[in-house]
């Protein structure tokens, strides 16, 4: 059978390449010169022709007659025959009479006429195929302007067939006669859609911003069954030519995963007929389920670039190391199969990408085998801590510290004094850390360069301790902030350089800001700021107050100065402040909120009087109603200790899920629980998350509840329901009622570090009281010593827990699990990171 199809492929491919390809012999031949009478007398029925009428020739129809002839024998391929009717003079008729008549050519079928083309659109033989072919295959090929009439034909389709849609800049190219040429062959089986609309390629899912090259998705509609659920699309990533194209779309057409029984050698399909490589999933009894949703994820994420089959170990005897999950096979002659372990499938991604992996992955396989031999005799600490093998891989990277000015005991507090706003960032030299931080910091200092009135600095606290006890440095790295008369703001947000710049700048702003006057109340809420702050996406709160609420103006200063950087505060309390809280319909004391992601001001009372509660109340009330999910905003909705109703897209939300969802988180049981989204090409550790509850990502939109805080349960909305409001309260009593079963649950146990943790303070007392002050090369070389002989004696006793945590990993660590699962000792088998001495 495999030889037949691969017969069929070449045989087809021969055809269209003749077809497209091959030089154009006599075609003047080709071409009769027929009168009026004779033309119309020899029409037969469904045989389209393409005339031409003409009395006499001048030279700028001679240029369009030499594109005729030279496109007769690309159209008699698709039985369209091309005719010169010559008009006598006296013949005054419809097609010979009028002088516009004859700077036109038409087309018909049988004796009804199908389309008449001006001859300047007829320029070249691509432009007068592509537009006969376009006219003729009228019902196969459908034209769109608009969304909805592209979303109007991909619903008629769902559950029938599936549809190609192509994007050409202009009709009449190279492009646009490749689509029409494959459309008069793969037609029936598909539907075609074309656009010259820009604007539609982003709607329609394309990835590519560019939109002056020609583009092609397939649509895989037909395994669409829901209205609601979208067709996944599949771009051809080459230029679009007959067989690029025809390649595609064959690719599209064979099965997803394919069931291998046989030794991998003797296997071959489509893909590597067409040059593709092919993934086999080596699977087994216990773990083929999860294998073949991971097998089938895979495909779809390699969909076009290669194939993916699943070949279980239990009916093949494979002479392979029992341990290797992943073999690949090219279609290069002579090639022998490679087989692997990989532990995750963005890993195989790569490898399909990226060739040069392939030997880059057995050589470091190589070199775990060699430290596994070795482990036995390692006398010294591994490295178990990802920042810290981070910070040793980059080593020998200089950091840009130009621009930060280091801090020392004699130079600290003048330096205090010399910008209006000074920031210190207080870090230990030896802890990873601090040392990425420290990167990040470079950076904040790159973006603020020639700033006015910021000074960005650091204390070593390994070399200044005094510095850091006295301005009650406990933990590493810390970030304060120094303003000349007030008291120092240290920064607990995100440690990334964008997040840290805007905190920044925000700070300069002396919150809560006292506003005068009604008007200067209404140019603060509308978002009037310095234009250096302008860029910097912050939201605005201004507290209202009477004179008869001094003790919640108080309380609100107060609040304004703990959430200053994050939140810009002003206040009003003038004789006047009622005139302002009759327009946002509140009484004093009250909050108006000006959120950063809308125009709108909302009013809120102030029933809180301590600054505490005013902070809770503001950072609540600031929250999106539905929000995007990141790692930056996740902690402040993991505060609440609500249960999560969490909606996993890979990409964009759908404007039909975004409104049914946010009508969800407006409704009365918004209280109750957190509403939220996560697109995994943003927040790629989501695919982590997927995978800690299901074992293997499901296929995706997914809507997942989550109770993080009591129980751990999780369970996933029916996938062949619609994400409606109704819908999704309906399956939610039932998870109320317990009427819905879990598909996991969380382990309660705490996430704790896997080695014991170092003992810094023996190695600082080992190292001598000397080595706290400043420090030379000679002394970085004793200092590296030392911690490496502390490091020794505590290998012993460190051996053992090593040991017992891997063994543990090895139970914990179930089959199924990524592509673990599909090796009985991969699960435990973790590569040998480097030693902490290497530091």
């Amino acid at each position: 059978m495999a030889a037949l199809e691969d017969r069929w492929v070449s045989s087809f491919s021969f055809l269209l390449f003749c077809a497209v390809s091959i030089p154009i012999l006599g075609s003047a031949s080709l071409v009769q010169e027929l009168s009026p009478h004779e033309y119309f007398s020899g029409l037969q029925a469904n045989k389209a022709s393409l005339a031409y009428f003409s009395r006499t020739v001048s030279p700028g129809v001679q240029l369009f007659l030499e594109q005729i002839e030279n496109s007769v024998e690309a159209l008699h391929d698709y039985g369209i025959s091309v005719v010169k009717v010559k008009c006598p003079k006296e013949d005054v008729s419809r097609y010979c009479g009028k002088e516009n008549a004859l700077r036109k050519a038409y087309l018909f079928r049988g004796n009804v006429l199908i389309r008449e083309f001006p001859t300047d659109a007829l320029f070249d033989v691509n432009s007068i195929v592509a537009n006969v072919l376009f006219a003729l295959l009228f019902h196969e090929v459908k034209y769109v302007e608009t969304l909805t009439d592209l979303q109007n034909i991909e619903n008629a389709l769902k559950g029938k067939s599936n549809m190609v849609f192509a994007y050409v800049p202009a009709t009449g190219t190279a492009e646009h006669r490749a689509v029409m040429e494959v459309a008069f062959v793969y037609g029936t089986v598909h539907q075609f859609v074309l656009t010259t609309e820009a604007t539609l390629l982003k709607d329609a899912g394309s990835n590519d911003p560019d939109v002056s090259s020609a583009q092609l998705l397939f649509c895989h509609c037909q395994q669409a069954t829901d209205l609601a659920q979208p067709c996944r699309r599949t771009p051809l990533e080459h230029d679009l030519t007959v067989l690029n194209i025809h390649r595609h779309l064959k690719l599209m057409g064979a099965p997803l995963v394919t069931e291998v029984a046989e030794d991998p050698e003797k296997v071959s399909t489509v893909h590597l007929q067409l040059g593709l490589p092919l993934v086999f999933i080596l699977s087994q009894k216990e773990t083929y389920e999860a294998d073949r949703r991971t097998a089938e994820f895979l495909a779809w994420k390699l969909l076009g670039k290669a194939g993916v089959a699943i070949l279980s170990r239990d009916v093949v005897d494979l002479n392979i190391l029992r341990r290797s999950n992943i073999a690949l096979k090219t279609p290069d002659e002579g090639v022998p199969i490679k087989y692997l372990v990989l532990e995750d499938t963005e890993e195989v991604i790569t490898l399909v990408e990226d060739k040069s992996k392939v030997k880059q992955i057995q050589e470091n396989e190589d070199e775990d085998e060699e430290d596994e031999d070795e482990k036995e005799n390692d006398d010294q600490d591994v490295q178990d801590d990802q920042v810290v093998e981070a910070v040793s891989r980059d080593k020998k990277r200089e950091l840009p510290l130009d621009q930060i000015l280091t801090l020392t005991e004699e130079t600290f507090h003048s330096a205090m004094l010399e910008a209006a706003q000074t920031v210190v960032l207080f870090y230990a030299s030896w802890e990873a850390v601090s040392l990425v931080v420290l990167q990040s910091y470079t950076e904040v200092a790159d973006h603020l360069k020639g700033t006015q009135g910021i000074l960005l600095s650091r204390v070593n606290c390994w070399d200044w301790p005094g510095v850091c006890t006295m301005e009650n440095v406990t933990q590493f790295p810390t970030i304060k902030i120094y303003k000349k008369g007030e008291q120092p703001i240290t920064y607990n947000g995100m440690l990334g350089t964008e997040e840290l710049t805007s905190f920044i700048m925000l700070s300069q702003v002396s919150c809560p800001l006292k506003l005068a006057t009604i008007d200067e109340a209404e140019r603060y809420l509308s978002g009037e700021l310095p234009s250096e702050l302008s860029s910097y996406q912050h939201s605005l709160v201004l507290g209202v107050f009477s004179t008869a609420t001094s003790k919640g103006e108080e309380a609100f200063t107060e609040a304004g100065s703990i959430l200053s950087g994050h939140v810009t505060t002003g206040i009003y309390f003038e004789d006047d402040v009622l005139a302002l809280s009759h327009k946002y319909a509140v009484s004093p004391p009250a909050l108006l909120l000006a959120r950063s992601s809308s125009q709108s001001v909302e009013g809120i009372s102030l029933s809180k009087q301590s600054a505490q509660d005013i902070v809770q109340m503001i950072r609540y009330e600031l929250l999106d109603v539905f929000p995007e999910i990141t790692v930056q905003n996740l902690p402040h909705y993991l505060q609440l200790r609500k249960p999560f109703l969490i909606f996993f897209s890979d990409g964009d939300i759908g404007q039909i899920e975004s409104k049914e969802m946010l009508k969800l988180a407006k409704g009365r049981s918004q209280q109750a629980f957190v509403s939220c989204w996560l697109n995994l090409k943003n927040t790629p550790v989501g695919r982590g998350v997927l995978k800690a509850y299901f074992a293997t990502i499901p296929s995706l939109p997914a809507l997942v509840w989550v109770n993080l805080h009591a129980g751990g349960q999780v369970f996933k909305f029916p996938s062949e329901q619609s994400i409606t409001e109704m819908n999704i309260l309906s399956w939610l009593e039932k998870l109320k009622a317990g009427l819905e079963i879990p598909s996991s649950t969380l382990s309660e146990e705490d996430w704790k570090p896997p080695l014991p943790a170092y003992n810094f303070l023996q190695m600082m007392e080992a190292a001598g009281p000397e080595f706290t002050l400043h420090t030379s090369s000679h002394q970085e070389d004793r200092r590296e010593q030392q911690q490496l002989e502390g490091s020794e004696e505590k290998a012993t006793v460190r051996e053992e827990p090593i040991e017992e945590a891997r063994v543990k990993a090895e139970k914990a660590q179930g089959p199924g699990r990524d592509l673990r699962g599909t090796a009985p000792r991969l699960a435990g088998r973790e590569k040998q990171a480097r030693r902490h001495s290497e530091l």
